[in-house]
């Protein structure tokens, strides 16, 4: 399970990436657009971290800044979602709030287990 969530999380940043080279240049758009790209590379980056903690409390902790980093990405997103006039992009957007989402999910889950036993 943890090799596919490292595939996806970084699956999740290389197509954030290719949206992000599709979206207007502007003042207004690179703002998000930024905030967007370092989220979701944090958010991949950081699960990686997870698999080499070095105790229970450290996992913990390791899997509440992936959390916050996919939270993040997922916000920027919807965003962009909303100023977004290109229609043609409208539902790669969707589809990466829904993985965005799916896999906030299952991060959530892992504290859980992991505070319970």
């Amino acid at each position: 399970m943890k090799q596919e969530i490292i595939r996806r999380t970084k699956q999740f940043a290389i197509d954030v990436w290719r949206l992000c080279s599709k979206l207007p240049h502007s003042r207004e758009f690179n703002g998000y657009v930024n905030q967007l790209i370092r989220s979701s590379s944090s958010f991949a980056a950081n699960y990686r971290a997870v698999t080499r903690a070095k105790s229970k409390a450290d996992f913990i902790n390791k899997l509440k800044i992936v959390e916050e980093e996919a939270d993040e990405s997922q916000f920027f997103l919807e965003v962009i979602n909303e100023i977004n006039d290109n229609f043609e992009l409208s539902s790669e957007i969707k589809r990466l709030i829904k993985e965005a989402d799916e896999l906030v999910a299952i991060i959530v889950a892992s504290i859980k287990t992991s505070r319970s036993s």
